[in-house]
Parts: C-alpha cells; sequence; structure tokens
C-alpha cells in the first residue's frame, strides 16, 4: 500500500504550524489590524502605557496610596510630558511667527532672483512664469481641497485619541486584576504560570523599550547639534536637542522643528546655502534615526534583532501609518516571549532572536 503523504494540516495537529497556515494568520491578522486600527491603535497605546505605569502605580499602593489614587497620579506625569512637548511645539511656532516678516521679504528677494536667472538661462518671460504658475494653482485646487479634508480627519483622530488613551489607560490599570484572571481563564491550567510570567516579562520589555527611546532621543539631539554646529546655525544645541524631543510626533515634529533653524541661519547669513544645510542635517539624522539608531537602541533592549525591527517600522507604517511605526517594536517584542515558551513557535523565536548563539543555545538538547 501506498503511504499517503502528510499534509500541512495534518502537520499541525502534530504541534508544528505549517507555512500555509502561518501565512493564513498573518493575512488575517493584518487585516483586523487595519480595518479595527480606530480601536486598536488608543488601546495599544493605552496598553504600553498602564504597562510602563504598572510598577509605579503598586509602588505608591505600597506606600498607602489608594488604587485610583496612584493611577491618577502617574497619569497626571504622563500628560505633563505630553504638555511639555506641546509647549515645545507651540513656542516653535510661535517663535517662526515672529521672524516672518523678515522671513517673507528674503523669500521674495529668493523667488525674484530665481525668475531672472530663468528668464535669462531658459527664456522664459516673467508674464510666461506667472501664467503657468497661475494655471498650476487652479489645477492644484482638488488636490488642496482633498489636502485638507484628509487634515482634518487627522486632526480630529488625533483628538479622539489624545482623550480616550488616558481613559483605556486608567480602566485598564484599575482592573488589572480582572484582566488577568480573564487571560488565565483563557489559556488551560497548566500554561498559568507561562502566562504569568509573559506578563511580567512584557512589563520588563516595555520598560526597556521606553529606556531605548530615550537613548534615541539623547543621540539623535547630539548628532542634530553636532550637524548644526558644523553648518554654524547659531544656537545649535538648543534648536538640535528640541528637534529631538518633537521627533516623537511623527513626521510633524521633524517639519516644525527644522522651521526656526531654517529661517534664522537664512536671516543671519543672508545666504540660500545655510537652510539647505539644515535641511541636509535633519534628513541625514532622520534616516540615522530610522535605520540605524532606533533598530540598535531599541532592538538590542528588546533582545530582537535589526532586520525584524526595520520591517517592524516598515509594516506598522502601512498598517497603522506613524502610529504603527512606535507601537509594533513591542508587538515584535511580546510575540518573540510567547514564542521562546511555546514549542511549535520555536522557529519564530530563531527568527526574531538576535544571532545564531541564540538559536543554537535554545535548540541544542
Amino acid at each position: 500500500m501506498i503511504e499517503i503523504p502528510k499534509t500541512p494540516t495534518q502537520l499541525s495537529k502534530n504541534g508544528k504550524f505549517s507555512t500555509l497556515e502561518i501565512l493564513q494568520y498573518i493575512v488575517l491578522i493584518c487585516f483586523i489590524l487595519y480595518y479595527g486600527k480606530t480601536l486598536f491603535i488608543p488601546l495599544s497605546f493605552s496598553l504600553l502605557i498602564s504597562f510602563i505605569l504598572y510598577p509605579v502605580c503598586k509602588w505608591m499602593e505600597s506606600k498607602g496610596f489608594n488604587k485610583m489614587g496612584a493611577i491618577l497620579s502617574s497619569l497626571l506625569v504622563v500628560i505633563s510630558f505630553i504638555a511639555i512637548i506641546v509647549y515645545l511645539l507651540i513656542l516653535q511656532i510661535n517663535e517662526f511667527s515672529n521672524e516672518w516678516g523678515l522671513l517673507s521679504k528674503k523669500l521674495l528677494e529668493t523667488l525674484t532672483h530665481i525668475s531672472v536667472f530663468i528668464a535669462q538661462r531658459f527664456e522664459i518671460t516673467t508674464e510666461e512664469q506667472i501664467a503657468f504658475l497661475k494655471n498650476a494653482v487652479n489645477n492644484s485646487g482638488t488636490q488642496a481641497f482633498s489636502l485638507l479634508r484628509n487634515s482634518l480627519y487627522s486632526l480630529s483622530e488625533s483628538l479622539f485619541f489624545l482623550l480616550i488613551v488616558p481613559v483605556f489607560s486608567a480602566l485598564i490599570l484599575y482592573y488589572r486584576q480582572i484582566l488577568a484572571k480573564v487571560l488565565y481563564q483563557i489559556f488551560p491550567a497548566d500554561r498559568k504560570e507561562t502566562v504569568h510570567e509573559v506578563l511580567i516579562e512584557t512589563i520588563s520589555a516595555y520598560y526597556n523599550f521606553i529606556k531605548g527611546m530615550l537613548l534615541v532621543y539623547f543621540i539623535v539631539g547630539l548628532l542634530n547639534s553636532i550637524g548644526l554646529l558644523i553648518v554654524g546655525v547659531p544656537h545649535p544645541f538648543m534648536f538640535g536637542f528640541i528637534a529631538s524631543i518633537l521627533t516623537f510626533i511623527p513626521y510633524i515634529g521633524i517639519m516644525i522643528s527644522s522651521l526656526l533653524p531654517i529661517a534664522v541661519s537664512w536671516i543671519t547669513f543672508n545666504s540660500i546655502w545655510y537652510p539647505v544645510g539644515v535641511i541636509v542635517v535633519f534628513s541625514i539624522v532622520q534616516a540615522l534615526e530610522a535605520y540605524v539608531i532606533f533598530p540598535l537602541a531599541v532592538g538590542r533592549r528588546l533582545k530582537i534583532n535589526t532586520l525584524v525591527i526595520i520591517i517592524m517600522i516598515t509594516a506598522g507604517g502601512i498598517l497603522w501609518g506613524a502610529a504603527g511605526m512606535i507601537l509594533f517594536i513591542p508587538f515584535a517584542s511580546i510575540a518573540k516571549l510567547i514564542a521562546d515558551r511555546t514549542d511549535s513557535l520555536k522557529t519564530l523565536s530563531i527568527l526574531l532572536g538576535e544571532g545564531e548563539d541564540e538559536g543554537q543555545t535554545k535548540t541544542e538538547p
């Protein structure tokens, strides 16, 4: 009798997930995360904050605070930190608006020089240039309306997140015993100790994640300051570290923080090359932060290899935008903690690990 080979489904019954099943799970998870991001993004940030604040709340409760008092006090610290960032952002905008009069004159002079250069070099008259610009503005009206609509939607979504995240965080911390009991009930009785270990190590992983992020901000601020010092921008360390802090707000933060040094360097030196130098410095540092500094500083603390970190940043950006680029890194850390303790996920544990030595050590008898 000819023996029929085992199918992927049959293999999974023996405690191993087949490649097809893994791909199916990945597609299903991505589908759920993408279409449920309005709920999952604030909930994920809330979990992140609650994991970080849990040791603080526990310590305050041991000192005599009641549960709600400890939760509100710790949340107040987080809200104060966010308020400082918003204050720095507003300060940057106000200082930039004070320089706008001189900056607008410089801008008009530069546009005039560019127009004269185009007229002399390419024999295009000023009237033809103005007509071309008017035509471009008229044609871009629809795109401008679409951009404005998307910006208003993003702003309303951000305000919703700012309001709901502290509420979620407080409720998660307040009902943490109930949530832990529910989690224990989901898994078999013989896995309760493993679930408890994963919870404890998850809190530790998030703590290491925050330490890694603080190291990233320090390195980015130092590199920004050195770059601005080389270019010759006044007050390089102030501008460099403000830009580093405001990178907490993805995309928008770095754009806002770069406006003031660009304006100051342009007005001070009366040359377009200094603002160009500022843009080059910030662009290089941002590229290093995204693809070198962040993966190395955060990945080593979370014990995840750099390749996986970059992939998770990219996947998070595709599914959840800027929020996903931050949140998907701790998700990978939790996945590794679970995979380390699950026999059927040892391959995933090796894939997420830091190197061959780790994988060899775990697979040796």
